[in-house]
């Protein structure tokens, strides 16, 4: 089941290549039926598993057995949580591209083939399928963004390649380190989390641990290294957007959290300040950058920097805090706000772009009053912001709350920079919602048409869940505590 659900995008995208070229409407309503038979298959495997026990629906076959490396995946409960958040975000995105046209069949596949790389990285237990996956969940993002972008396409594409392939080739090299210093060697996740190799090795154990924050934190992104985003987010198609920040992001942090911590958690530890620094500059950058935006596209994706920095945060503290118990806050907060921002950011670059389409700009000065002229857009679009922020009731307030509680717990200052970061994105927010949707519309703002039918179901559906886990976390807290009892839970 496992299997299926992980290849079904990529068997719906060979269909559709094999449409005919003149039928571009039946291209964009197969890839629709790809991606929601994939949710259906992804919601079996929410129904068929077993809250807190572990690995589950694991499938192991041989594939390089010379090298050690073999097709074995399986899901817990964070690599579940993303499956789902997957699965949903490629439905919305083929429901919103559903009208459009231009070269479709191309267009959908390359969507329909990163949903199955990045699938198959948060289902895969093997080091080198894990970076199989990983390069196919990013190389369709560098043609989505340079054939499909805005007019520096080219500049983005080739700056968003040339970070992500530098830093997935240093991820690649501490995989190696890994694999080498297993005996018999293996390249087996579980494996190595048993033996933990280089742990102990204050040398060898540090230069993986480097090699592996680079491979993570460019995707992640954590400050220094997310200078590729605003430029990717700015030049991308919105549906490219969408993926970009509701998914391609979690790659990182889910290699943060998956693979990092429990390979490497005594040399995490010694490195426990550099990574709360790395986070506490992220949230701080992030929310002062976005601050400064006119462009709102800009603006959400340095506000991805800051909310992303509240997972570097979960991590570092988990590393840090001797309390078992003040751990597994911690990282359940850098979960929670993994899959919460996918729901929230997701959702504000989507509605961004569908006022694009109708201004022709994405420019805060040249808009205004809109509350009274697109209610529906301006109900959805406060909704997510106030979520973004942190309000409680929404999902940004429950990964919050646990990830500064926990930050408490470990360094009073810490928290206080921490909640500081948070009151300068409530201005943000505040801003973008105050320019946007009251006063009134400036002269030369156009007649805006309100909100289709589609565009309204596919933002409505992401407001609502951000909704539900604000109201219901214990739902979405369940389905993780078995993944994050057994990280906090390490020696």
């Amino acid at each position: 089941m496992l299997t299926a659900t992980i290849f079904l995008p990529l068997l719906t995208g060979l269909v559709v290549l094999a449409l005919p070229r003149g039928r571009p409407g039946l291209a964009r309503q197969v890839a629709l039926g790809g991606a929601v038979l994939t949710l259906a298959a992804a919601l079996a495997l929410w129904a068929g598993f077993e809250p807190g026990g572990g690995l589950q629906w694991r499938t192991t076959l041989p594939w390089i057995p010379s090298v050690g490396a073999a097709y074995d995946v399986a899901v817990g409960g964070l690599s579940l949580s993303l499956i789902l958040l997957t699965a949903l975000l490629l439905t919305v995105v083929m429901v919103y591209v559903l009208g459009e046209h231009d070269r479709a069949h191309a267009h959908a596949f390359l969507f329909l083939l990163l949903a199955t790389g990045l699938i198959g990285l948060f289902a895969a237990l093997d080091l080198l399928l894990f970076y199989l996956f990983f390069e196919v969940g990013l190389v369709p993002m560098y043609f989505i963004v340079g054939i499909w972008g805005g007019e520096r396409r080219r500049y983005a594409a080739l700056k968003f390649f040339l970070y992500t392939r530098a830093g997935s080739l240093a991820m690649l090299l501490g995989f190696l380190a890994l694999y080498l210093a297993m005996e018999p060697h293996t390249f087996s996740l579980p494996a190595i989390v048993q033996a933990r190799p280089l742990d102990r090795t204050p040398l060898a154990g540090g230069l993986v641990f480097l090699a592996l924050l680079l491979g993570f934190g460019v995707k992640l992104p954590v400050v220094p290294l997310h200078n590729w985003l605003p430029d990717a987010h700015v030049e991308a198609p919105t549906e490219g957007s969408v993926v970009l920040a509701g998914l391609q992001l979690k790659m990182g942090g889910y290699g943060m959290l998956a693979v990092l911590l429990p390979t490497l958690p005594d040399t995490v530890a010694r490195f426990g300040w550099l990574l709360v620094a790395l986070a506490l500059a992220s949230l701080l950058y992030g929310a002062l950058a976005a601050l400064a935006q006119s462009d709102m596209k800009r603006l959400v994706a340095y506000t991805s920097v800051n909310h992303m920095g509240f997972v570097t945060l979960g991590v570092a503290v988990a590393a840090l805090a001797g309390n078992e118990g003040v751990r597994r806050l911690a990282l359940n907060g850098a979960a929670v706000q993994m899959v919460s921002h996918g729901f929230l950011t997701g959702g504000m670059f989507l509605l961004v772009g569908m006022l694009q389409h109708r201004a022709g700009t994405r420019e805060l000065a040249r808009f205004g009053g809109l509350i009274g002229a697109m209610p529906a857009f301006s109900g959805l679009f406060g909704l997510l912001a106030f979520g973004s922020l942190g309000l409680p009731g929404l999902s940004g307030f429950i990964a919050e709350f646990q990830a500064i509680g926990a930050a408490l717990q470990l360094s009073a200052w810490v928290a206080a920079l921490a909640v500081l970061a948070l009151v300068v994105t409530t201005a943000v927010y505040l801003r973008l919602m105050t320019g946007l949707l009251m006063g009134r519309a400036p002269p030369d703002m156009p007649a805006l048409p309100p909100l289709t039918a589609a565009e309204a179901g596919a933002a409505g559906a992401l407001a609502a869940l951000a909704v539900g886990i604000g109201v219901l976390p214990a739902v979405l807290v369940a389905l993780l505590d078995g993944t994050t009892a057994a990280l906090a839970h390490l020696p």
